[in-house]
């Protein structure tokens, strides 16, 4: 058998009571008693004195049952006492103070040193549990931790503020006070104890170097060194990161820290370069954040000017001396704003030489190209070729440009006809038609924007209703019509065109009289169908109202402006008339919701005389119900009947509707009985939100009794509605 007994409780305290079968008359207990644990010979198991787990945690022991001679009669058997634990001491610190020292921007979280204290309480209960807690930092500078410990191993690390803010130089020298907790410092009543603890703060050596500066295309030997980290302490395992992800990476690092560039670095391909150093210790964890490594490379002079692709400039024939025509724009991949890409730009050669030569000039620096004697004229020469010498302080390119002269716009448009004379045309005339050619020359240079002609009208189609588009290829404007020509709105129009360019003329020229045409159009009627002002009319009116109600008004007009009469097609009740006149609709018979709630008739707009054109339009009435139907039954009920005398309470339900709208009855209901004299037998009630209602017969005390093999005969009780 096993028993468990907390440790501490007070002495002669009974754990169990044995029992023996004749002949034994006593017990015998042998095993780890420790004199705590006594038997008595009426068998019951009790200890001495207060049971303390620390010295010794389960006691083994063994019980037989002996008769008056002492011999075993049963047994032994073993009895295993468990102590358990209660939280009886008081944990406490290995060391009453404990040393430390940290670098300077130490990484923040990573354990420098550890505090430790020990429990001899059960370690696998809460009375064991131990928590640490950093008390006090003293100097507490702005109220900043720069010290946290690890609440369950006792590891003393820096926060975040800590590895940021950390200077010896500041303050070297802090303390701590540390405590420790059992029962995992979640209980008001858990033992403590606390130890000082000093640490030293020690300057940082873990530091990003310099930045350093390379010359490109070195050909000095390689690998050659150019910076160096070191680690606080020796025996760091030093590794380089490339972060950009270079193809190649041109730097390497051995274990004294030392870096080393590897290969000669081309500034064109890449003007610096950032990686990183790490220090790891043996497992290779880091023992702090890398640092920043930023090689700079230096640039030579290596590279000779580049020129554009061939650059083509335009000048009007027109322009003045010292007129700009463009800018050269030629680059060097040495380093910008250094000598080694400064350029200067030189002409050296114009082709053809005519009418002269140096009609150009190029500044120096800038690369802008100007006119240096006089206009161009485009009989002269309509292009010129000019070779451009560039250079850096080293080396030189040639660059070429071509001048071309561009015509000025000095030319009119000039129409060929000034009136194109009569045009007669239908009103129905389809849109997109075209309905007249016509064509204005220019003396300017051809398929340029000189001379371009673009068609206006200027006079005569206020409404838009012509458009004008020109022929890229012969200049000559088409005349089509973009909306429908209206012999109401506009019978005869005077039409004015004007020709221009989408360049605008040089100054001194404009445009006169040449640069007009004129035609007269004269438009047709066409018989038009009346029109309605809108697709669809709309009403509404209770299904009550009197016959002769007046319900609504439809419209047309005719665009000759005939007299018109209007009729109803499709009114298939009869429910409607119309006033021929005057459009305006009234009911012409009882209305009802329920046979047609939205009801649809056609308007039919005619002609009066002329071709009797006629248009159709819709009109929708709308009926709003009354309250004009009764309730009744929503299904036959036949065959319904009780057998009499009853043998137990008998029911029937009813489901009741209405043919007006839903919103105007449902829950309205009232039910009653036929006449008064059915009260004594009958009663009805309404349920489920007033459209069923249930039907009882009141079965009377002496019921129960009769005829219930003949539905037929005398005492059964038909049911009636």
């Amino acid at each position: 058998m096993t028993f468990s007994i907390f440790e501490g409780q007070e002495s002669n305290q009974i754990i169990f009571q044995f029992k023996a079968n004749s002949p034994a008359v006593k017990f015998k207990l042998t095993g780890e008693t420790d004199g705590i644990f006594m038997i008595g010979g009426d068998g019951l198991l009790y200890c001495t004195k207060a049971l303390d787990r620390e010295t010794r945690a389960v006691h083994h022991l063994q019980l037989a049952a002996l008769d008056s001679q002492g011999n075993v009669v049963e047994g032994p058997v073993p009895i295993t006492i468990e102590v358990k634990d209660i939280n009886d001491n008081r944990p406490t610190f290995l060391q009453s103070k404990y040393e430390g020292s940290v670098r300077q921007n130490s990484r923040p979280g990573k354990p420098f040193m550890y505090v430790n204290a020990t429990d001899l309480d059960d370690p696998n209960t809460l009375n064991g549990q131990l928590f640490y807690q950093i008390v006090i930092q003293l100097p507490l500078v702005n109220n900043v931790m720069y010290f946290q410990i690890n609440n369950k191993t006792g590891a003393i690390s820096l926060t975040q503020e800590g590895s940021q803010e950390l200077d010896p130089a500041r303050n070297s020298f802090y303390n701590l006070v540390v405590s420790v907790k059992d029962m995992g410092g979640q209980n008001e009543n858990s033992f403590s104890h606390t130890t000082s603890v000093d640490i030293t703060v020690r300057e940082n050596i873990w530091k990003a170097p310099e930045q350093v500066e390379i010359t490109e295309n070195s050909t000095e030997p390689h690998p050659i060194k150019i910076t160096q980290v070191q680690w606080n302490d020796p025996g760091a395992y030093y590794s380089l990161v490339n972060k950009e992800k270079l193809p190649q990476f041109p730097f390497s690092i051995d274990q004294e820290g030392n870096i080393y560039v590897t290969q000669p670095l081309d500034r064109e391909e890449k003007e610096s370069h950032l990686f990183y150093a790490t220090a790891k210790d043996e497992s290779g964890k880091l023992l702090a954040y890398p640092v920043e490594v930023h090689v700079k490379v230096v640039d030579i002079n290596d590279n000779p000017p580049i020129c554009p692709a061939t650059t083509v400039f335009e000048v009007q024939e027109n322009e003045i001396v010292g007129s700009s025509i463009g800018y050269l724009s030629a680059s060097d991949m040495d380093e910008a704003n250094t000598v080694n890409s400064i350029l200067k730009y030189k002409l050296v050669d114009q082709s053809p030489k005519v009418p002269s030569d140096g009609l150009f000039l190029i500044e120096e620096y800038e690369g802008k190209v100007q006119l240096g004697k006089r206009s161009l004229r485009k009989q002269d020469n309509p292009q010129y070729n000019l070779t451009v010498e560039v250079a850096d302080k080293d080396f030189q390119t040639l660059c070429f440009v071509q001048v071309h002269v561009i015509d000025i716009n000095d030319q009119i448009p000039i129409f060929k006809v000034s009136d194109y004379g009569n045009m007669t045309l239908p009103e129905d005339t389809a849109i997109g038609s075209t309905i007249l050619v016509i064509e204005a020359t220019d003396a300017d240079e051809p398929f340029t924007g000189s001379s371009k002609i673009l068609y206006k009208i200027v006079e005569g189609d206020p409404e838009g209703r012509l458009e004008v588009v020109t022929d890229p290829q012969t200049n000559a404007g088409y005349v089509t019509i973009k909306q429908a020509l209206d012999f109401e709105a506009q019978p005869v129009a005077n039409i004015v065109f004007k020709a221009e360019n989408p360049e605008p003329l040089v100054s001194g020229v404009s445009y006169n009289a040449s640069s007009y045409a004129s035609f007269r159009l004269t438009v047709t009627d066409v018989n038009e169908a009346p029109v309605f002002s809108q697709r669809i009319f709309q009403a509404k009116v209770s299904e009550d109202a009197a016959v002769g109600t007046r319900l609504g008004n439809v419209t047309a007009r005719d665009p000759e402006g005939l007299a018109m009469r209007y009729s109803l097609s499709g009114d298939k009740r009869g429910w409607l008339k119309i006033d021929s006149v005057t459009g305006e609709i009234f009911s012409a018979a009882p209305l009802d919701r329920e046979t047609e709630s939205l009801y649809r008739v056609r308007v039919v707009a005619t002609e009066i005389g002329g071709s009797a054109l006629s248009s159709v339009a819709d009109f929708h009435l709308a009926l709003t119900d009354v309250n004009d139907n009764p309730p009744r039954l929503a299904k036959e009920y036949t065959g319904l009947f009780f057998c009499h005398p009853l043998s137990a309470a008998e029911s029937l339900t009813f489901e009741v509707t209405d043919d007006d709208q839903q919103s105007l009855w449902r829950s309205q209901f009232t039910f009653a009985l036929g006449r008064e004299s059915l009260k004594n037998d009958w009663q009805v009630s309404k349920i489920n939100a007033g459209i069923l209602a249930v039907v009882f017969y009141r079965m009377k005390k002496d019921e129960g009794k009769g005829n219930v093999e003949n539905p037929q005969s005398p005492e059964a009780k038909p049911l009636r509605s």
